[in-house]
């Protein structure tokens, strides 16, 4: 799991998108498609957000959320909490400088 996180946020337009579901979660294709457009200047088509997203469901960073006709996507932070985890920070022995 750990190698699909690495392979979804080495890409610098995934990484876009996620801060955009950090900044609000839930939201549309066609928003995230608005987003990257105006605030990041990326005028990619939906079926490339789309193929992002995908990449980012894959790595359970995006979880997507139909209601009615339409789908959002929400933030996942699990898959990086558990990488944090893997490689904790040791403790220093006591009475150790």
């Amino acid at each position: 799991m750990a190698d699909d996180v690495f392979k979804a946020l080495a890409d610098p337009t995934r990484r876009l998108i996620l801060d955009e579901l950090v900044r609000r979660d839930g939201q549309t294709l066609y928003e995230i498609c608005a987003r990257l457009l105006t605030v990041h200047g990326l005028g990619l088509s939906r079926q490339g957000v789309s193929q992002h997203l995908a990449v980012l469901e894959g790595a359970g960073l995006v979880r997507p959320r139909r209601e009615g006709r339409y789908k959002f996507h929400d933030l996942n932070t699990e898959p990086l909490e558990q990488i944090a985890l893997r490689w904790p920070k040791p403790h220093p022995p006591k009475g150790s400088p």
